[in-house]
């Protein structure tokens, strides 16, 4: 797309070929971000937890008989009072659907080691604080409890975490094992709780013997699926945990449950109870799809700009397929007086997340975004997402179904409704559309954007 006014946007009339379109996507232009990346994303942004049905836990047991325990409240876990009171500050009332079963058996006695599915939002960071927190004995100065994450960035995230819970308790002291944190044999860790990743864990356990290893009573491996999507970092888990006692409790952690998360799991931990998210079915029904036929790039943006100024839903998500077309729509629609975010691979996490946050809260109600923001970031006022420019496999040149599905399910979230509308702009877009329709087998209908009855009766259904 052309930088610049209307009248330097070139025309695109239905019936031309693909290869005169300007928005034909480029490898160097599609943006991907990585898993750690991701991960410390969610973190930064998650304000609460998420109950929904994918909440639900299915337990794997190596006796299938025995019964288990759930909880209703904290109290019922036989906490200390300062552990208590931390987890209430940090905004817990209940425990999460989550929290019930696995917090029993985190705390249970003799300690159970676990292999656990769970995403951001279900409450585990928490899970695995409070039970290894409750471990720690305040008399004793040496450390008893590490926590091994994939990245600087998510160690420090994860410690912020845990001394928040832990500030009525402050004999429990902290320990960052991370780069640019110097280590020698000449000064030993006296702090309870080890915060760190891999290499540098292993190189002061193992290699400087700034602690000893095994004294330590809980490993907490969390973020195993980009654990081992790092360089090295999942032959020094396992050099780690070969050097821990037989009595040490692990408790792993991944937000997927593949072959090569088991494979890994199977190398860490030893007779685990396992539990994982039943699986729920992505779905489009609460969704209903739309989209708009555009002449010419002048005819589209003025479309987009017609559905602003008559829908009054929400917050709305618009998705981009490369970084120059979402940067020249978000200047566009802030020269013509709309307040906007956008986000893009050329921004920090910190910046990322700062944008997110503040549409998040209401202080931009449109998100621009390429693929960057496809997956995983919910923001739960979103009850628009616009394709501005549909999402191309670089490889196939056609329909990329997979991130279709991501991009609009960034709405409809938890039951709610949503609205989905696809601006299409060629007949080779025309065309993609109706292979949604056939993929998915839901009716995707035509919106005329200059119909402001039509438009006034979607914004009474959502």
């Amino acid at each position: 797309m052309a930088d610049g006014g209307d009248s330097q946007q070139p025309t695109n009339e239905l019936n031309n070929e693909a290869s005169d379109n300007p928005e034909e996507p480029r490898d160097d232009n599609d943006e991907t971000v990585d898993a750690a990346t991701l991960s410390l994303m969610r973190k930064l942004t998650r304000s609460r937890i998420l109950e929904s049905k994918s909440n639900e836990v299915e337990i794997v047991r190596a006796n299938p008989n025995s019964p288990l325990h759930s909880v209703k409240t904290f109290e019922e876990l036989n906490l200390p009072e300062q552990l208590l009171r931390g987890i209430y500050e940090m905004g817990f009332s209940k425990p999460s659907k989550i929290q019930e079963t696995v917090l029993p058996i985190l705390l249970s006695d003799p300690p159970t080691n676990i292999i656990a599915q769970s995403q951001s939002g279900t409450g585990k960071t928490a899970a695995f604080l409070l039970s290894s927190l409750a471990r720690v004995d305040e008399n004793l100065g040496y450390p008893q409890v590490l926590i091994l994450s994939p990245t600087y960035e998510l160690a420090l995230q994860t410690g912020q975490v845990a001394e928040f819970m832990a500030k009525h308790k402050k004999s429990i002291k902290f320990k960052y094992v991370v780069r640019g944190v110097e280590l020698n044999r000449d000064n030993p860790i006296t702090e309870q709780v080890l915060l760190g990743t891999p290499g540098k864990v292993m190189d002061a356990g193992l290699r400087y013997r700034s602690f000893d290893i095994r004294k330590i009573r809980v490993l907490v491996l969390d973020e195993a699926d980009v654990m081992i999507d790092t360089q090295g970092h999942r032959n020094q888990s396992i050099r780690i945990k070969n050097g821990l006692s037989p009595n040490c409790q692990i408790m792993f952690f991944s937000a997927t449950y593949d072959a090569a998360v088991m494979e890994f799991a199977e190398q860490i931990v030893q007779n685990p109870v396992i539990i994982r998210l039943k699986k729920e079915e992505e779905s489009l029904e609460n969704i209903e799809q739309f989209y708009v036929l555009c002449n010419t790039d002048v005819d589209k943006y003025k479309a987009l700009a017609n559905l602003f100024g008559t829908l009054c839903i929400g917050s709305v998500f618009i998705f981009c397929q490369t970084k120059k077309s979402a940067g020249w729509l978000a200047e566009k629609l802030r020269r013509d007086g709309h307040s906007v975010g956008l986000i893009t691979g050329d921004l920090t996490v910190e910046e990322r997340t700062e944008v997110i946050n503040r549409f998040r809260d209401g202080v931009e109600r449109v998100l621009i975004s390429t693929n960057l923001m496809a997956r995983g970031i919910d923001v739960d006022q979103v009850t628009v997402v616009i394709n501005y420019d549909l999402p191309i496999d670089v490889s196939t040149r056609d329909i990329d179904f997979e991130t279709y599905l991501h991009r609009i399910g960034r709405t409809g979230r938890f039951g709610k409704s949503g609205l989905a509308i696809n601006m299409v702009d060629s007949q080779r877009t025309l065309d993609m559309v109706k292979k949604l329709e056939q993929h998915y087998g839901r009716e995707i209908s035509m919106l005329d954007a200059n119909d402001l009855d039509k438009l006034e009766q979607l914004n009474k259904d959502f």
